[in-house]
């Protein structure tokens, strides 16, 4: 394997609500087995404590685990090439969370948009603590393993900033504990709503709106014909006055790793139609792959679950020693 020297440790993690749509496949997920490639130290992690700071039943978290674990593995990640485990096995990264609570000023948790963004939107009370800390234990996460590297998106950037400050500070206060994360920024655009393209594609709100990964071709055929976009009957790339159609030549040449100037070059004089009839057969070609596999580590539970339960050795081999270290320039062991 040919390794990035510059990719010392890479640690990344996706929460478990929810089967992932085609936003999360190429935004995160296609990375994730790309990343493999190039560094011989790739931690993923299902983060199902994250999951918690909304209710969740609990039956069909057990199902979204299970589920999310098989997702990844039929994209591509590879245990023999990472190591994939549930967060909430190791409970070193309670530990530590809680140790960086105690080091981090609210100042910087009342900064954090998605804090203020889903306070000021909640419906019933006040959100719980648990969504005012997570970036905390995202910090955490990222920090036990000593990761030199995170794939973010835009969404997690501010939060990947606090985890670097809280280093910082730690570091300064104990000595040189932990290494400066770094963030690797993804080249694919945010997927947008296929019906309301002024809204991110999300696993909440109606179906309509998003690409599921377990989507049948008929499905994906009536969600891309069905997908808005507006009067102007070309295919031409601009987001501010032509969203619609522009979510579809983005996703088109996230599909096929091309750019978008070379995606409306090739449908120059053509119709919306034909990008959208050929956006479902590159859709179809890609998604029927992971589908088969799926199905098949379906029928295999048994591997799945010695995957995430290799995976949870694997991490709690470098947790403990990491939190041991952390646990000795504290004053707590």
């Amino acid at each position: 394997m040919s390794t990035v020297a510059k990719f010392k440790r890479i640690f990344s993690g996706i929460q478990p609500t929810g089967f992932p749509h085609l936003g999360n496949y190429l935004g995160a997920i296609r990375s994730w087995v790309k990343l493999q490639e190039q560094c011989d130290d790739v931690i993923y992690s299902v983060v199902d404590l994250h999951a918690l700071t909304v209710p969740q039943d609990p039956l069909q978290l057990r199902d979204n685990i299970r589920n999310l674990t098989i997702c990844l593995l039929a994209c591509g990640v590879d245990p023999d090439k990472s190591i994939v485990f549930q967060q909430s096995k190791v409970l070193q990264h309670t530990g530590l969370y809680w140790l960086l609570s105690c080091r981090t000023p609210s100042s910087k948790l009342n900064t954090q948009t998605q804090w203020k963004t889903k306070s000021r939107t909640a419906q019933v009370g006040t959100p719980p603590l648990g969504l005012y800390s997570y970036p905390v234990l995202m910090a955490a996460d990222i920090l036990l393993y000593k990761a030199s590297h995170v794939p973010v998106g835009d969404d997690q950037i501010q939060h990947l900033e606090l985890t670097r400050d809280l280093a910082k500070s730690f570091n300064k206060l104990y000595g040189n504990v932990f290494p400066i994360p770094r963030p690797i920024l993804g080249n694919v655009p945010r997927l947008r709503n296929l019906r309301y393209p002024d809204q991110k594609m999300s696993k909440s709100g109606e179906d309509s709106g998003r690409i599921n990964l377990t989507d049948s071709p008929d499905i994906i055929r009536k969600k891309i014909r069905r997908s808005v976009t507006d009067s102007i009957n070309a295919v031409t790339y601009d987001p501010a006055s032509r969203p619609g159609i522009s979510n579809l030549v983005e996703t088109y040449a996230a599909l096929q790793d091309s750019t978008v100037e070379k995606v409306c070059t090739a449908f120059s004089g053509k119709q919306t139609v034909d990008l959208k009839d050929k956006l479902v057969d590159l859709l179809v070609a890609h998604l029927i792959p992971i589908q088969r596999k799926m199905d098949q580590l379906s029928n295999d539970m048994t591997y799945v679950d010695n995957v995430l339960y290799d995976g949870c050795n694997k991490a709690s081999n470098i947790a403990v020693v990491n939190y041991t270290e952390i646990e000795a320039v504290v004053g707590i062991s």
